[in-house]
């Protein structure tokens, strides 16, 4: 199950990449944008700062060629303040000579005389809240010095509508950068739509079905259809190499079948007749003529999985009575051996449509499974029964046991559960069969195990009804 945020994966990587530059592109727009407004804003009053800083002697000195120099100060002072403009003059010894008439009114003006760190360049100063652009420069009339004249304006108002503006650019931007976000999230989606139904696809080729699979994507870009072509092409090159491996497997194992099968009825004739063998021959010639059967079985199987695997196994389906056809079974199981074989059967008739040969096939490799892997002591135990319209068959042992890991893994071929067990005459394959066989007749088959406590194989079948037969 894919993971909601998946770090490692395409999507999310260009996603979070392609969002994560959005947001600084337009962050930094954004921040740019507010610098260059304050800039701005600040620039405007400072040249007005300036533009009075120069005028003020001029005024001062057309006013004292009527009044006194001071009086004359006073006067330019009055002229030129407003209510968010000040104006005061400090002598020698930092004593204030003139200042704005609105000046005492304020709540701060002990604070704004007491400024010190005034340059000449105007500056922004934040005194309890308030901000007050401020410069200080000399002043000097008719060549005599009266003093610092000081220049504060309050641009508080404008600082204030500025900082509100700056706050509903950070917002408009970060809804900005969220949608952006979300709409790169979805067309990246639907960019990767066509990868991930390749993905689907490839999942669900078998290697049945290789010389059926296509990946047709028309809508896909350029570069995915290139991928899906390469993937195609793949797919071709395994579907013959796949076909051309079951024919090999399939002449192989029919050729070699029956000349083994005559070596091995060579050795069990010569066997049958061992009056003048050695007992080191005897030994010889049944270890020989085991491996020969064993080999014989193998290469059936191998023909069985061959046919299998290219649809070339017909199924002769029909009405079966599995009560009949398992009390045969056993029977047949019985004659190879003296192991107890319990029944367990229901009185009531179950019919179902299958393969006799096949499913007696079936049977006699799960109950030959059971016997191998139980001890020789213990029974063996088939149930028939039926629920919810379908035929139940379970084959019970005591024996070793599957992992629960293992058990995954047990229809696979060629696997055992114990390789202790590989002399036994097993081959791997019938499990591998056994489903195979059981799936080609309309079933299914599942095991439930615990180790050291016995396996159980479990077959069910769709019932038939007294109107289906």
């Amino acid at each position: 199950m894919p993971k909601f945020f998946d770090t490692a994966s395409l999507k999310v990587r260009l996603t979070v990449g392609i969002a994560t530059m959005t947001a600084l592109g337009l962050g930094g727009l954004a921040t740019w944008i507010s610098m260059g407004m304050e800039q701005m804003l600040v620039a405007t009053h400072k040249q007005n700062m300036n533009y009075i800083a120069h005028r003020f002697p001029q005024d001062v000195e057309i006013y004292s060629e009527m009044i006194p120099l001071m009086e004359g100060a006073q006067r330019a002072i009055d002229s030129l303040s407003t209510a968010d403009k000040l104006i005061w003059i400090k002598d020698a010894q930092n004593k204030v000579i003139a200042k704005s008439p609105t000046l005492n009114q304020l709540e701060i003006w002990g604070t704004l005389l007491s400024v010190n760190d005034v340059a000449l360049i105007p500056q922004v100063k934040d005194l309890k809240g308030n901000y007050w652009l401020m410069c200080v420069m000399p002043l000097k009339v008719k060549n005599q010095n009266l003093g610092q004249l000081y220049l504060a304006h309050n641009i508080t108002q404008d600082q204030v509508m500025f900082r509100d503006l700056i706050r509903s650019l950070a917002i408009a931007t970060m809804v900005l950068i969220t949608a952006m976000t979300g709409i790169i999230a979805v067309y990246i989606h639907r960019a990767m739509a066509p990868l991930k139904r390749i993905s689907q696809l490839t999942a669900m080729i078998s290697a049945e079905q290789l010389d059926q699979a296509y990946i047709n994507l028309e809508q896909a870009p350029t570069e995915v259809k290139e991928l899906a072509e390469t993937v195609d092409q793949m797919l071709i090159r395994l579907s013959a190499a796949w076909e051309h491996q079951r024919k090999l497997l399939s002449d192989v194992s029919h050729e070699l079948r029956t000349p083994l099968t005559i070596i091995s009825g060579y050795l069990q004739s010569i066997l049958r007749r061992s009056q003048n063998l050695s007992e080191m021959q005897r030994e010889a010639l049944t270890t020989a003529a085991s491996e020969a059967e064993r080999t014989v079985q193998l290469l059936q199987d191998l023909l069985d999985l061959a046919r299998l695997d290219s649809n070339n196994m017909q199924f002769q389906n029909e009405n079966i009575l599995l009560n009949d056809l398992i009390q045969e079974v056993v029977g047949m199981a019985k004659q190879y051996g003296d192991r107890k074989i319990d029944l367990e059967l229901i009185s009531d008739l179950i019919v179902i449509k299958a393969d006799n040969h096949r499913l007696k096939q079936v049977l006699l490799n799960l109950i030959d499974n059971a016997l191998k892997y139980s001890e020789a002591n213990t029974p063996i135990t088939i149930k028939l029964d039926s629920q919810n319209q379908q035929a139940i068959i379970q084959v019970c042992d005591r024996g070793i046991g599957i992992s629960l890991q293992q058990q995954g893994r047990i229809f696979e071929r060629f696997f055992r559960v114990d390789e202790a067990r590989n002399r036994s005459g097993g081959t791997g394959l019938g499990l591998s069969i056994v489903k195979t066989l059981v799936e080609g007749m309309g079933g299914t088959i599942t095991v439930r195990s615990e180790l050291n406590q016995g396996s159980t194989f479990t077959l069910i079948f769709p019932l038939l009804t007294s109107n289906q037969r």
